[in-house]
């Protein structure tokens, strides 16, 4: 299968896709030797993104990623609808003061973390995914030379 790039309303373009697909890749493989299955990245605007935060997660709240999980841990294989509201990762970048690319990345491959069974709901598990964030942003940086 494969990872996907779509836009919804919009017209953002995620730089280095090749790269990020071996790069997220490697993250499913050693977060569990699992299978990049299907993996819909879908960019949205904060308008569309927040409605579907209301209907789908129930909250009333602008967030820079909602992921719609269809993994099957048990066989072996990661798969899901990620949606990215870019708008608000650009917000979020200057926030964190980092760059609009290096947010971008962050929240890309938390969705594949989630969908890896990592949560992020408890102060612990918010701290181990963003250490592993963190350590995932390196290794592409290592590997694909792109500034963090």
């Amino acid at each position: 299968m494969d990872i996907n790039y779509y836009c919804q309303e919009c017209n953002y373009r995620l730089r280095h896709k090749r790269a990020i697909r071996e790069w997220l890749r490697e993250v499913a493989t050693e977060e569990g030797n699992l299978q990049i299955g299907e993996i819909n990245y879908i960019f949205c605007p904060s308008t569309v993104h927040r409605q579907m935060n209301i209907d789908y997660v129930g909250h009333d709240y602008f967030t820079d990623i909602i992921t719609f999980d269809y993994s099957n841990l048990e066989q072996g294989y990661i798969s899901g609808d990620i949606y990215i509201d870019y708008q608000t990762v650009t917000d979020n970048a200057k926030i964190y003061n980092t760059t609009a690319e290096c947010e971008m990345l962050r929240v890309v491959v938390h969705g594949v973390l989630h969908l890896c069974g990592q949560g992020d709901k408890t102060p612990e598990t918010e701290a181990v995914m963003h250490s592993k964030e963190d350590k995932y942003l390196e290794l592409f940086s290592q590997k694909f030379a792109v500034k963090k």
